[in-house]
């Protein structure tokens, strides 16, 4: 018998053996995906690193209001506003401020990235040694790897002590960047035969720079395109406790076990596509829709062939609308709202102004065609995904490294909320799981028969409401 009917057989044995009745989620009231039967997130914890609003809860009902993202009590959109009318790069001191509760003073802002452009560089031969030894097709997975790896070059590892947490996460926030790229050109050049290219950070670039300088073959950008890869990385630092990623950070960090084992945690969630996948379905969604509407700006053929995606007849034919909708907005994603401005300001510089017009009209047609044929009232409109495919799109970024960004991005969040997971909560998380399986006796090995799992079989009389 061959291994391929081996696994068959015993994977049909896991079709036939894991099976529970959905009925059994409301006898036990069982909260699934962690969430209310409204789609409201059930309250585990409490935070006060970043507060997302997406909705107001009156007489137990929710009501839509436009979506509000702070981090440390500061509006994003204050943060955004106020770094652009500044003309200068935020990313670090969004990082400053999540891990530190505390915007940087001038003074403080120097000193630490100062520190941080010193800690961006890898230690001795790490880069030919873990990233270029160990290729894979996915940055994300070589990501997780050079994080477990350098647990081993770190002489403090495990310690969880407050100045050791803090060395270990602006160490991570700096180094995540630069493992990414160098990650990339090392699929490509063993798995596409492109040259291999590995430039050093400069200590006088800000993140956003660094990461074009060191992804580019040639090592340019403009300063636009800087600007908003920039803008990107806030936009993705945080967005609260209960995110997958992060909650996989709160949940691994309370066990106390080390830094490196939570972060690379935190990347395989993040690199699940129902998590950190959404833009390059977006790409995939609106490829599609160039291919088969003409012209772009036709507002009459653009909604027949909406109509066609969400009955499942076109684009994947999941009969989803990516970039639309979130489990938190309602009216509106603040990132969406802020990341469309640069969009605009991007596909005039790239000369993309006509494909822009076909994300502007999908934001308006996509709510209205919804309701038309999902016969719902639901308030639905774009998330930070929506725009972001394109923007990194203009910037020449490749697919492949799309949740690699997020990652580049929300490493900020992920050890902000490991510090204060650990710093105030002393518990171990550790939800509960109901066992809806009956009762069965052991049957010794000569006794067994083909198709018996038992000899015998005793329904539980224990169930009732909870």
């Amino acid at each position: 018998m061959g291994n391929r009917v081996i696994i068959q057989k015993l994977a049909d044995k896991c079709v036939a053996n894991n099976r529970i009745s959905p009925s059994l989620y409301q006898t036990y009231n069982v909260k699934r995906g962690l969430r209310n039967e409204d789609g409201s997130g059930v309250l585990v914890g409490l935070t006060e690193i970043s507060t997302v609003i997406g909705f107001e809860k009156r007489d137990e009902d929710i009501h839509p209001v436009e979506g509000q993202l702070e981090y440390r009590g500061v509006n994003i959109k204050d943060i955004v506003n106020g770094l652009t009318t500044e003309d200068r790069f935020g990313f670090e001191e969004v990082a400053y401020l999540l891990l530190f509760g505390e915007l940087p003073t001038k003074s403080e802002l120097k000193e630490f990235g100062k520190y941080f452009a010193h800690e961006r560089h890898l230690p001795g031969n790490f880069v030919r040694d873990i990233i270029l030894t160990f290729r894979t097709p996915d940055v994300m997975n070589s990501l997780a790897r050079s994080v477990l790896a350098l647990y081993s070059v770190d002489e403090n590892p495990d310690d969880t002590s407050l100045p050791n947490l803090v060395r270990q996460a602006i160490s991570l926030i700096a180094k995540f960047p630069v493992i990414t790229a160098y990650a990339y050109h090392a699929r490509q050049h063993k798995f596409i035969g492109e040259s291999l290219f590995i430039h050093q950070p400069l200590d006088e670039l800000s993140t956003a720079e660094n990461f074009l300088h060191m992804l580019r073959p040639d090592g340019k950008f403009t300063k636009l395109e800087a600007q908003v890869l920039d803008i990107m990385l806030i936009l993705h630092a945080d967005h609260g406790g209960g995110n997958n990623s992060t909650f996989t950070t709160r949940v691994v960090s309370s066990s106390g076990t080390d830094t490196y084992s939570a972060i690379s945690a935190a990347i395989g969630s993040l690199k699940g596509p129902l998590h950190g996948g959404a833009n390059k379905s977006v790409m995939s969604m609106m490829e599609d829709m160039k291919n088969n509407v003409h012209p772009w700006n036709n507002k009459a053929k653009l909604k027949d062939h909406l109509v066609k995606i969400i009955k499942g007849e076109a684009a994947d034919k999941s009969g989803k609308v990516y970039g639309f909708g979130h489990a938190v907005y309602t009216r509106s994603d603040p990132r969406a709202i802020l990341l469309k401005e640069f969009a605009i300001k991007l596909a005039k510089q790239k000369k993309r102004e006509k494909e822009l017009v076909l994300y502007l009209a999908m934001e308006e047609l996509v709510p209205e065609v919804f309701g038309e044929i999902k016969g719902s009232k639901k308030v639905i409109s774009p998330n930070v995904d929506f725009f972001s495919g394109f923007v990194y799109d203009c910037l020449g970024i490749p697919t492949e490294v799309y949740t690699p960004l997020f990652a580049v991005a929300r490493i900020a969040g992920w050890m902000a909320h490991r510090i204060e997971e650990l710093m105030v909560s002393p518990r171990i998380i550790r939800p509960a799981y109901k066992n809806v399986t009956v009762h069965r006796e052991y049957v010794s090995l000569s006794s067994r028969k083909r198709g018996q799992v038992s000899a015998k079989i005793e329904a539980k009389k224990d169930i009732k409401k909870v």
